[in-house]
């Protein structure tokens, strides 16, 4: 008798249309005050923690998904001034070059993970495989629905080994988003951020919504849980990026 292979089940849309982002109040302020108390004090617990022996031993992966012109860069930006320059890295990811593509999927990933006592940055991530890969048709479905148990694993793996793996995912509005590209045009020293790309993404707003639910339903595990930030108010933002990363280093120490 022929041995029952595993499947994997293709992805399907809720019929009521609801899903992990509808579910988001994008609402959500802060008042600049406040931020700036906030964003100190976080700040400062942040450089305790990374400087606090326990940490020796243990290291960081922030990831930073989202939407473009989410803010991503800039809630980076917030958290580095807390950090020994000599102890972490950004890397941004985007194509994989001609030499990165002999290699299997998650091999230009495995190399920047941190070591002890360091904190690697992830400016997008191995989530391309099953968001922009699976969107824009650049891998086969079994490609990206193979991705997702090779993600999973690749995460236990880190954590297995003392790595503590925090992923955001920054969302806005259509309408923020545009205001967003608008401005973007209009200053001359962000022009560089908006490109050709941005706008045809912008058209595939639903295709790549519905694989954003499908991506945090099949990877947000115990070891590895995904943080939904309301990025619509950039402070707001920011500080709850701050506060999760703080909160889940202070629970390793």
């Amino acid at each position: 008798m022929k041995p029952q292979e595993n499947v994997a089940v293709l992805p399907t849309r809720p019929a009521d249309g609801v899903h992990v982002l509808s579910s988001l109040d994008m609402t959500k302020k802060l008042a600049k005050k406040r931020y700036e108390t906030q964003l100190d004090e976080l700040q400062a617990r942040l450089s305790l923690g990374l400087r606090h022996k326990k940490f020796a031993d243990r290291s960081l992966a922030i990831v930073f998904e989202g939407s473009d012109a989410a803010g991503k860069g800039g809630a980076i930006r917030r958290i580095t001034p807390a950090m020994d320059v000599r102890k972490y890295h950004i890397t941004p990811i985007a194509s994989p070059t001609q030499e990165e593509r002999l290699y299997p999927y998650l091999w230009r990933f495995w190399k920047h993970v941190p070591k002890a006592g360091h904190v690697a940055i992830f400016d997008r991530s191995w989530y391309g495989r099953v968001l922009v890969e699976r969107v824009e048709g650049f891998c086969s479905e079994a490609d990206w629905m193979r991705g997702y148990t090779e993600i999973n694993e690749f995460e236990e793996q880190m954590h297995e080994r003392g790595t503590e793996v925090i992923k955001f995912w920054l969302a806005t509005s259509p309408e923020e988003q545009m205001r967003r590209f608008k401005e973007r045009e209009a200053t001359g020293f962000k022009r560089y951020k908006i490109t050709e790309e941005d706008w045809r993404n912008r058209k595939k707003w639903p295709e790549y919504e519905w694989a954003v639910n499908d991506m945090v339903d099949r990877t947000s595990t115990e070891h590895a849980p995904w943080t939904l930030v309301e990025a619509e108010d950039k402070r707001y933002a920011r500080i709850k990026v701050l506060k999760t990363i703080v909160q889940r280093l202070e629970a390793i120490l």
